[in-house]
């Protein structure tokens, strides 16, 4: 059973990667983000505050999205600097369009971050002065190799100011 949220909690929603991509990007999250920032987990924000009251709509649609379907294709397609961190840039193109009829239905009650446009990424860095950001980016563009990764499912999030609370979980066949 899903936890009862607090008036106001908003609903954050975010691709889960397969275990040996979650392990990696956690690996290198937990190597190069502040320690006392990092209260998550790595992961790709489809949505960054939906309202409580679409809790309901948004689990049935994104079963609806999971159910009985293959994951998309997905991969770390580069590196991209946040000016204060750094950051992969996913490639998805089924997961934009998943996420394109999410905030097609849910336009409404979208925010201005959620109702602009999505870059899809997975954050390793943050926080950080420019120069310590820019030397991270530079020492990973050395090796980067695009690699793909395993979009396992979706998930919605309470968010209440600091590690989110799962609401629930939608995976993909």
């Amino acid at each position: 059973m899903a936890p009862i949220a607090p008036a106001g909690a908003p609903i954050i929603v975010s691709a889960l990667f397969g275990r040996a991509d979650q392990a990696w990007f956690d690996g290198l999250r937990r190597a190069h983000f502040p320690p006392e920032r990092n209260q998550l987990d790595a992961h790709l924000t489809l949505f960054h505050h939906l309202p409580p009251s679409a809790a309901d709509e948004l689990k049935r649609r994104l079963s609806e999205a999971t159910r009985g379907v293959r994951a998309p294709v997905a991969r770390a397609a580069g590196l991209m600097s946040l000016g204060r961190g750094v950051a992969f840039r996913i490639e998805a193109p089924e997961l934009v369009r998943l996420r394109a009829e999410l905030a097609e239905a849910f336009a409404g009650l979208l925010t201005p971050q959620d109702a602009g446009g999505w870059r899809a990424h997975v954050t390793i860095q943050n926080k950080v002065q420019p120069n310590v950001a820019k030397l991270l980016l530079q020492q990973l563009s050395r090796d980067f190799h695009p690699r793909e990764v395993e979009v396992a499912g979706l998930a919605a999030w309470w968010y209440r100011g600091g590690p989110w609370e799962l609401l629930s979980r939608h995976m993909f066949a």
